[in-house]
């Protein structure tokens, strides 16, 4: 006979703690009784992993630790053949982290008391959305644990390093992700659309490389004497572009960048200067998008 979870002590008792026990334990019934619902929750349980891999938790010593084993989690390798003990293990690894995970708002359950009135049954054709809900939230799993996991690709160098990328770059991985069963073409389409070009979602999913990031202002800064403020400033925007790869100008005039300027980097810097940090925002933003010319040519 196994042991029930609540016969083994565990450190952690906040309510997502407890949310992620129920869904451990639901999927391990799920497994053992061969249910239908196996394969949304084992779904949720890697959306969670995939959570965890966000770039922002990458302060947390715990998480930091059990990176590896988080990436298998949200992979579709360590799933095959998995075991009632493989999914306990997993429970008690991850149930201590998962409050880490930023909140995105909490609903209220709606309980009703009605009964339904069955009307005449007809056939309705359903439109689904491409790359939208669950299905994209796993496009996106997916596409991010193969990017940190081939960081030695070069279009993934490229998108790392803030080098330009170009159409042949993107066109590549592109096939990766449809020849891996990834997600669909409208997947691809959906998230490029989304978010302004290919290249952008992707460099959204792994962030820039910290010095890649402070060498985009090197020039800047470079034979100046910056105030304190200034320094600051910088520095939030270096640590910004590292976490979400790119920054749109308008972000700058919103916190944490109100914290030293609170109406906008004018605060703080000359005219000239906003506008080279504005240049150099941009040209961030560019290497991560084919240029004209070569999106030309690749579709010549």
């Amino acid at each position: 006979m196994a042991g029930l979870h609540t016969q083994f002590a565990d450190d952690d008792s906040s309510p997502a703690a407890k949310r992620f026990d129920l869904l451990a334990l639901r999927v391990q019934l799920a497994h053992l009784t061969a249910d239908t619902t196996y394969d949304g929750l084992r779904e949720k349980v890697q959306e969670v992993a995939s959570a965890l891999l966000d770039p922002s938790l990458n302060n947390i010593t715990a998480i930091r630790q059990r990176h590896a084993f988080i990436e298998d989690v949200a992979g579709d390798a360590w799933w095959e053949d998995v075991t009632v003990p493989m999914l306990e293990t997993l429970r008690r690894r991850l149930r201590g982290l998962v409050k880490a995970i930023p909140s995105k708002g909490t609903q209220n359950p709606l309980y009703t008391d009605f009964r339904d009135e069955l009307g005449e049954v007809i056939d309705v054709e359903m439109t689904v959305l491409p790359g939208a809900g669950k299905g994209m939230a796993r496009f996106e799993s997916k596409v991010r644990t193969y990017l940190r996991s081939h960081e030695d690709v070069l279009a993934v160098q490229k998108l790392l390093r803030n080098k330009q990328i170009t159409s042949t770059d993107l066109g590549e991985l592109e096939q990766i992700f449809l020849d891996n069963g990834f997600g669909t073409l409208e997947d691809i389409e959906h998230a490029a659309t989304t978010h302004g070009g290919l290249g952008l979602f992707l460099r959204s999913l792994i962030g820039l490389d910290a010095a890649a990031a402070t060498a985009a202002f090197d020039e800047f800064h470079t034979g100046r004497t910056l105030t304190a403020n200034q320094l600051h400033f910088l520095t939030l925007l270096i640590d910004y572009i590292t976490k979400n790869g790119v920054i749109d100008v308008g972000a700058l005039y919103e916190p944490p960048f109100k914290s030293v300027a609170p109406t906008g980097p004018e605060d703080i810097f000359s005219e000239d200067d906003v506008d080279r940090i504005v240049a150099i925002v941009k040209n961030i933003r560019t290497t991560a998008l084919p240029d004209r010319a070569d999106q030309a040519a690749a579709n010549a």
